[in-house]
């Protein structure tokens, strides 16, 4: 029945209007759909207008009599699979997914992506294929990258917020001995973390900052622990819907570093011989114990033991008797003082007792020290066993006590040296206090402080230049060297003035007129094509450099004198190195980009980080004079020297030796691979003049 309201559709309009549609819909999918027959060669009853972005051939190519075989485009090597897995999926009367590659028409080789079906009723193949290129390459970029991390050596790791392990890759694999599959999904903290103080630090400071690095143990599947040098890294959620935010963790295992750290600082620290602390080690200790005592308030003592007649049985039974009795008085010493105090060789057959302050007094850490005393010159008096030999040994102690409010590292020891001499004077075999009336140095302390004024006012300072040589013998710098000389003539050394110096503040003005009067000479080098190219060390104190005006002050004299500063190398002590490190690394930072380089001097007579040396801009170690002295015939003087240059080297730093005075030191340096050397060997310290003529005839 035809409608009254609504006029008769023309059908032929009807089925045109369709046919517009489906062509519309066609022409704007991202691909061809196609019918074609179930053939090998795929030929093409129907296949829209897309195929032509597809492959470059137009739909008429492919639907032409005679037609191109859709099959001959596909390359020879996936057609076989293809056609394998579009037959297993017919024959379990199911739609087929495949990938292949084709050949373009302008020889491009394409991935193209198809999913069809059988039409059973038409016995014909429909479906629909797109370019799959850009898709595959993504994956294979993808898959790339994802192998470059599973092939890195170190451990990386990705995990949420709730620290459950979302990726883990072969280096994580071979340092904790989890596999993926067992790691993924585990919580981060509780596989790994055996403290979880530790962990919490690094995860808040992640979320802070953004990062964190630093070192952690980490736990082993076989429960062992494992040092790692570790950075974890903030990362933003990603563009897919519902991915959650994560922080990657990449770690590097320095087990073996941190094993060569602790065997150095064995060497540097600690008596070869004894397994005691060495005079180093207890330098530093004596000075925390100080600072300590300074903030609390609290006192101790420290007791200086010289063994008597000593030298007596090294030259009666021989160098191997004399060890054994050192061992063995190590080991009668600790057992004489608290776990908490230590026990420390100086060298030979000096020993150190350090009473750390716990008591509130002076009386009350003297009563505790004399106890301690009395214990140790009975320990020492009982016979030693020595192989077959029983040897009987006495002991002088001198005894002082000490309060960081009034004492020094310096003054301490040497009332300590001081009272065991006046043991020694009592008839040996006993102990005795230190009396402050013997020591005549600190009665002169004000008119050597008067002098030191006297001597900048009328310009009594004089700078010597001790030359410093290569391998080769070739002079390639100096060290500027104090010299005071008085109206009577005689000429005072550092080593007599220095500490007042420091302690009274005249420091700075001396230290300002040294570096002032060692860049005009360093600029005459510098005019001079012969000593261009020599540097210039400089040693300044650390009263001196920690002074806020100190970088401007250098940079008024560079002006001043017109010295380029890249020859001239400041020596700086271990002692400000750890005392205020960071203020130091950031004066050290500003003044290496002015061209000034930086030397450690004294190395190993202080405590000196490795972290500290790895972080400050350090060009050279000074190994002490004082392991020079004995280093041919104390082995451990012999280690310490040898670890380090090696250290030295291993930082990328120059290390020169000071104090060589003979031929074997000089040989023994240059086997340990030490070729930059000072000493009264080669030349002493000498006047501005004098070093010139040397310098240019040795140069």
């Amino acid at each position: 029945m035809m409608s009254l309201t609504h006029p008769v559709s023309d059908p032929s309009a009807s089925s045109r209007s369709d046919a517009l549609s489906l062509d519309l819909l066609l022409s704007n999918l991202p691909g061809a759909a196609y019918r074609c027959l179930n053939d090998s060669e795929w030929s093409m009853v129907f296949i829209s207008d897309g195929v032509e972005k597809v492959t470059g051939y137009s739909a008429a190519a492919f639907t032409g009599r005679p037609g191109l075989s859709f099959a001959s485009i596909i390359l020879p090597e996936d057609r076989d699979q293809m056609h394998a897995a579009v037959a297993i999926a017919l024959a379990q009367n199911q739609p087929f997914q495949v990938t292949y590659r084709i050949r373009t028409a302008n020889g491009q080789i394409r991935w193209i992506w198809e999913q069809g079906a059988l039409n059973r009723q038409a016995g014909t193949l429909e479906g629909f294929l797109a370019d799959f290129t850009r898709v595959k390459h993504a994956d294979l970029v993808m898959l790339e990258q994802a192998s470059f991390l599973q092939q890195a050596r170190d451990a990386i790791i990705a995990m949420d917020m709730a620290s459950r392990i979302s990726y883990w890759n072969h280096g994580a694999e071979r340092l904790y001995g989890w596999s993926a599959h067992e790691a993924i999904g585990k919580r981060f903290c509780e596989l790994l973390c055996d403290e979880q103080a530790h962990y919490e630090t690094a995860f808040a400071h992640t979320l802070a900052d953004g990062e964190w690095c630093g070192e952690l143990a980490h736990m082993r599947r076989d429960g062992s622990k494992v040092d790692t040098d570790t950075r974890w890294t903030l990362l933003a959620p990603d563009a897919v819907p519902g991915a959650s935010q994560k922080i990657l963790v990449i770690g590097t295992d320095i087990s073996e570093r941190k094993s060569s750290e602790a065997r150095i600082f064995r060497l540097a620290f600690f008596d070869h011989l004894t397994d005691l602390p060495n005079r180093a080690n207890l330098l530093d200790q004596l000075r925390r114990a100080l600072l300590g005592s300074a903030r609390s308030g609290k006192c101790g003592a420290l007791m200086f033991c010289d063994l008597d007649n000593f030298k007596y049985l090294n030259d009666s039974q021989g160098h191997a008797a004399g060890d054994l009795l050192l061992q063995a008085v190590a080991r009668r010493l600790e057992g004489c003082v608290r776990e908490a105090d230590m026990v420390a060789r100086l060298g030979g057959d000096e020993f150190v007792v350090l009473i750390r302050p716990v008591e509130d007094s002076r009386d009350v850490a003297a009563a505790q020290a004399e106890t301690v005393a009395k214990k140790v010159v009975a320990a020492l008096a009982a016979p030693f066993q020595l192989g077959e030999l029983h040897y009987t040994l006495s002991v002088s102690v001198g005894v002082v006590t000490l309060c960081g409010l009034h004492d020094t590292v310096e003054s301490t020891l040497r009332q300590a040296d001081a009272a065991m001499y006046q043991a020694k004077a009592a008839g040996r075999n006993t102990f005795r206090f230190h009396d402050p009336a013997v020591q005549a140095a600190w009665l002169a302390r004000a008119e050597l402080e008067s002098g030191l004024r006297r001597a900048l006012q009328r310009h009594e300072f004089v700078l010597h230049y001790q030359p410093q040589l290569d391998r080769s013998g070739r002079v390639i710098g100096a060290e500027a060297l104090l010299r005071w000389h008085q109206p009577d003539g005689k000429v005072v050394l550092p080593f007599d003035f220095i500490r007042i110096a420091e302690e009274s503040g005249l420091i700075i003005e001396i230290g300002a007129w040294v570096m002032r009067t060692a860049c005009l000479e360093l600029a005459r080098w510098q005019r001079q094509p012969a000593t261009a190219g020599l540097t210039l060390s400089v040693n300044v104190s650390a009263r001196q450099f920690t002074e806020p005006d100190f970088v401007t002050l250098l940079a008024t004299i560079f002006a001043e004198t017109g010295v380029q500063p890249s020859g001239l190398r400041l020596e700086l002590t271990e002692s400000l190195v750890v005392t205020d490190f960071t203020s130091t690394a950031q004066t050290m930072a500003t003044l290496k980009r002015q061209g000034v380089s930086f030397a450690l001097d004294d190395f190993g007579t202080g405590y000196s980080s490795l972290a500290y040396l790895r972080k400050l801009p350090l060009d050279q170690l000074k190994i002490d004079r004082s392991f020079m002295r004995d280093v041919l015939t104390d082995q451990n003087d012999a280690s310490i020297v040898r670890s380090i240059i090696g250290l030295g080297d291993s930082l990328g730093l120059q290390v020169i030796a000071e104090g060589v005075e003979t031929a074997g030191q000089h040989q023994f340096l240059a086997n340990a691979g030490c070729h930059l050397y000072q000493g009264f060997l080669y030349q002493p310290a000498m006047s501005a003049e004098l070093f010139m003529q040397y310098a240019t005839t040795t140069h």
